[in-house]
Protein backbone atom coordinates (compact mmCIF):
# COMPACT_ATOMS: atom_id res chain seq x y z
CA UNK A 1 0.00 0.00 0.00
CA UNK A 2 1.34 3.42 -0.77
CA UNK A 3 1.45 6.21 1.34
CA UNK A 4 -0.80 6.56 4.36
CA UNK A 5 -4.21 7.99 5.22
CA UNK A 6 -4.40 11.14 6.32
CA UNK A 7 -7.16 12.71 8.79
CA UNK A 8 -8.79 14.10 5.85
CA UNK A 9 -8.80 11.02 4.42
CA UNK A 10 -6.38 10.76 1.71
CA UNK A 11 -3.58 9.08 0.89
CA UNK A 12 -0.40 10.75 1.19
CA UNK A 13 3.13 9.98 -0.12
CA UNK A 14 3.99 9.53 -4.07
CA UNK A 15 1.00 8.93 -6.54
CA UNK A 16 -1.42 10.22 -3.58
CA UNK A 17 -5.12 10.95 -4.96
CA UNK A 18 -6.07 14.47 -4.91
CA UNK A 19 -7.34 16.20 -1.88
CA UNK A 20 -10.75 15.62 -1.24
CA UNK A 21 -13.03 18.53 -1.76
CA UNK A 22 -15.07 20.29 1.06
CA UNK A 23 -19.49 20.45 1.28
CA UNK A 24 -21.30 22.85 2.10
CA UNK A 25 -22.11 20.89 5.65
CA UNK A 26 -18.47 20.56 6.15
CA UNK A 27 -17.85 24.32 5.89
CA UNK A 28 -21.00 25.43 8.33
CA UNK A 29 -19.33 22.76 10.80
CA UNK A 30 -16.04 24.68 10.97
CA UNK A 31 -18.17 28.14 11.10
CA UNK A 32 -19.87 26.75 14.14
CA UNK A 33 -16.55 25.70 15.78
CA UNK A 34 -14.90 28.99 15.05
CA UNK A 35 -18.12 30.74 16.65
CA UNK A 36 -18.07 28.87 19.98
CA UNK A 37 -14.39 29.25 20.28
CA UNK A 38 -14.76 33.06 19.93
CA UNK A 39 -18.13 33.02 22.52
CA UNK A 40 -15.14 31.17 24.96
CA UNK A 41 -12.63 33.86 24.04
CA UNK A 42 -10.76 32.06 22.08
CA UNK A 43 -10.23 34.17 19.10
CA UNK A 44 -10.50 38.10 19.01
CA UNK A 45 -12.88 39.51 16.28
CA UNK A 46 -10.14 40.35 13.80
CA UNK A 47 -9.28 36.35 14.50
CA UNK A 48 -12.70 35.07 13.96
CA UNK A 49 -13.55 37.50 11.09
CA UNK A 50 -10.56 36.73 9.31
CA UNK A 51 -11.13 32.62 9.30
CA UNK A 52 -15.01 32.69 8.65
CA UNK A 53 -13.89 34.10 5.79
CA UNK A 54 -11.77 31.09 4.78
CA UNK A 55 -13.48 28.72 5.62
CA UNK A 56 -16.37 30.30 3.65
CA UNK A 57 -13.93 29.95 0.67
CA UNK A 58 -12.53 27.16 1.87
CA UNK A 59 -12.57 24.04 -0.86
CA UNK A 60 -10.42 20.95 0.37
CA UNK A 61 -11.10 19.38 3.30
CA UNK A 62 -7.34 20.17 4.82
CA UNK A 63 -7.88 23.73 4.26
CA UNK A 64 -11.22 23.85 6.97
CA UNK A 65 -8.94 21.50 9.13
CA UNK A 66 -6.27 24.09 9.34
CA UNK A 67 -8.64 26.44 10.40
CA UNK A 68 -9.52 24.66 13.68
CA UNK A 69 -6.09 22.87 14.13
CA UNK A 70 -5.31 24.91 17.76
CA UNK A 71 -8.59 24.95 19.31
CA UNK A 72 -10.47 22.37 21.31
CA UNK A 73 -12.77 19.67 19.78
CA UNK A 74 -16.52 20.10 20.20
CA UNK A 75 -19.44 17.89 19.87
CA UNK A 76 -21.27 17.37 16.89
CA UNK A 77 -23.97 19.82 18.14
CA UNK A 78 -21.53 22.66 19.76
CA UNK A 79 -23.28 21.64 23.25
CA UNK A 80 -21.03 21.16 26.58
CA UNK A 81 -20.56 17.60 27.57
CA UNK A 82 -24.18 16.68 29.85
CA UNK A 83 -26.02 20.20 28.06
CA UNK A 84 -30.10 19.24 28.64
CA UNK A 85 -32.43 19.66 25.84
CA UNK A 86 -35.72 20.21 27.53
CA UNK A 87 -39.21 19.07 25.60
CA UNK A 88 -40.92 22.76 26.56
CA UNK A 89 -39.96 25.75 28.15
CA UNK A 90 -42.36 28.59 28.66
CA UNK A 91 -41.05 32.11 29.16
CA UNK A 92 -43.68 34.21 31.39
CA UNK A 93 -43.45 37.84 31.62
CA UNK A 94 -44.90 41.27 31.78
CA UNK A 95 -43.92 45.09 31.97
CA UNK A 96 -40.33 44.38 32.52
CA UNK A 97 -36.70 44.55 30.81
CA UNK A 98 -35.80 42.59 27.50
CA UNK A 99 -36.08 39.06 27.28
CA UNK A 100 -32.76 37.43 25.33
CA UNK A 101 -31.88 34.19 23.79
CA UNK A 102 -28.41 34.98 22.70
CA UNK A 103 -24.67 32.85 22.50
CA UNK A 104 -25.06 29.43 23.02
CA UNK A 105 -28.09 28.30 24.19
CA UNK A 106 -30.25 25.20 24.65
CA UNK A 107 -32.61 25.55 22.00
CA UNK A 108 -35.63 22.76 23.55
CA UNK A 109 -38.34 20.90 21.07
CA UNK A 110 -40.96 23.57 21.61
CA UNK A 111 -41.02 27.39 23.46
CA UNK A 112 -43.58 28.91 24.98
CA UNK A 113 -43.89 32.77 25.00
CA UNK A 114 -46.65 34.07 27.16
CA UNK A 115 -45.03 37.82 27.14
CA UNK A 116 -46.77 41.36 27.45
CA UNK A 117 -44.93 44.27 26.59
CA UNK A 118 -41.18 43.00 26.39
CA UNK A 119 -38.88 42.93 23.53
CA UNK A 120 -38.15 39.18 23.39
CA UNK A 121 -34.84 38.29 21.32
CA UNK A 122 -34.20 34.71 20.31
CA UNK A 123 -30.54 34.63 18.64
CA UNK A 124 -30.00 31.05 16.66
CA UNK A 125 -26.63 32.48 15.09
CA UNK A 126 -24.32 30.10 17.75
CA UNK A 127 -27.49 28.13 19.41
CA UNK A 128 -26.90 24.58 20.06
CA UNK A 129 -29.24 23.07 17.87
CA UNK A 130 -29.93 19.00 18.49
CA UNK A 131 -33.30 18.50 16.49
CA UNK A 132 -35.22 19.67 12.69
CA UNK A 133 -38.13 21.62 13.66
CA UNK A 134 -38.62 23.96 16.71
CA UNK A 135 -42.36 25.25 17.23
CA UNK A 136 -42.92 28.64 19.03
CA UNK A 137 -46.02 29.37 20.41
CA UNK A 138 -46.54 33.18 20.62
CA UNK A 139 -48.83 34.97 23.12
CA UNK A 140 -47.67 37.81 22.88
CA UNK A 141 -48.31 41.54 22.90
CA UNK A 142 -46.72 45.50 22.58
CA UNK A 143 -42.99 45.45 21.64
CA UNK A 144 -41.08 43.38 19.25
CA UNK A 145 -40.27 39.50 18.71
CA UNK A 146 -36.67 39.45 17.36
CA UNK A 147 -35.52 35.90 15.64
CA UNK A 148 -31.82 36.34 14.15
CA UNK A 149 -31.11 33.53 12.00
CA UNK A 150 -27.97 31.99 10.13
CA UNK A 151 -27.83 29.94 6.94
CA UNK A 152 -29.58 26.66 7.31
CA UNK A 153 -32.66 28.03 9.23
CA UNK A 154 -35.78 28.96 8.20
CA UNK A 155 -38.88 30.47 9.76
CA UNK A 156 -42.34 29.93 9.00
CA UNK A 157 -44.48 32.38 10.17
CA UNK A 158 -47.77 31.32 8.13
CA UNK A 159 -49.34 30.30 11.13
CA UNK A 160 -48.48 33.10 13.03
CA UNK A 161 -51.82 35.56 13.84
CA UNK A 162 -50.94 38.93 13.37
CA UNK A 163 -53.27 42.00 15.45
CA UNK A 164 -52.29 45.30 14.26
CA UNK A 165 -48.66 44.03 14.54
CA UNK A 166 -45.85 44.35 11.67
CA UNK A 167 -43.88 41.82 10.25
CA UNK A 168 -40.44 42.60 8.56
CA UNK A 169 -38.49 39.22 6.94
CA UNK A 170 -35.12 40.08 6.01
CA UNK A 171 -33.81 37.64 3.51
CA UNK A 172 -30.07 37.35 2.67
CA UNK A 173 -29.26 35.27 -0.60
CA UNK A 174 -28.32 31.50 0.76
CA UNK A 175 -26.95 28.71 -1.44
CA UNK A 176 -29.65 26.32 -3.15
CA UNK A 177 -27.12 23.73 -1.64
CA UNK A 178 -27.02 24.67 1.98
CA UNK A 179 -28.61 21.94 3.83
CA UNK A 180 -31.80 23.04 6.88
CA UNK A 181 -30.79 22.09 10.05
CA UNK A 182 -33.64 23.97 11.47
CA UNK A 183 -37.01 25.13 11.22
CA UNK A 184 -38.75 27.33 13.17
CA UNK A 185 -42.26 27.47 12.95
CA UNK A 186 -44.10 30.53 14.59
CA UNK A 187 -47.66 29.53 15.67
CA UNK A 188 -50.43 31.64 17.80
CA UNK A 189 -50.95 35.45 17.92
CA UNK A 190 -48.40 38.53 18.36
CA UNK A 191 -50.71 41.77 18.98
CA UNK A 192 -49.26 45.33 18.28
CA UNK A 193 -45.77 46.00 18.14
CA UNK A 194 -42.98 44.21 15.25
CA UNK A 195 -42.21 40.84 14.18
CA UNK A 196 -38.66 41.04 12.88
CA UNK A 197 -36.81 38.40 11.46
CA UNK A 198 -33.02 39.26 10.15
CA UNK A 199 -29.72 37.94 9.92
CA UNK A 200 -26.66 38.87 12.36
CA UNK A 201 -25.81 42.15 11.88
CA UNK A 202 -21.99 42.64 10.25
CA UNK A 203 -18.94 42.92 12.64
CA UNK A 204 -17.14 46.31 11.63
CA UNK A 205 -13.85 43.64 10.19
CA UNK A 206 -16.68 42.02 8.00
CA UNK A 207 -18.05 45.24 7.24
CA UNK A 208 -14.73 46.68 5.85
CA UNK A 209 -13.99 43.36 4.18
CA UNK A 210 -16.79 43.95 1.84
CA UNK A 211 -17.37 47.41 1.56
CA UNK A 212 -16.82 48.93 -1.78
CA UNK A 213 -12.67 50.03 -2.48
CA UNK A 214 -12.75 53.87 -2.29
CA UNK A 215 -11.90 55.58 -5.56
Amino acid sequence: MSGEISPTGKHSGPGSSPELRASHADRDRVVDVLRIAAGDGLLTADELDERLEAALSARTLSELAALTADLPPVSATGAVAGAEVKDVVRIEQAHSGPIERVGRWVVPRRLELAVYWCDVTLDFTEAVITQDTLQIDVGMAGKTLTLITRPGIEIDADGLQLVHCRLKHRRTPVNPDTPVTLRVELVGQKAHGRVVVRPPRRTFGQWLLRRPASR
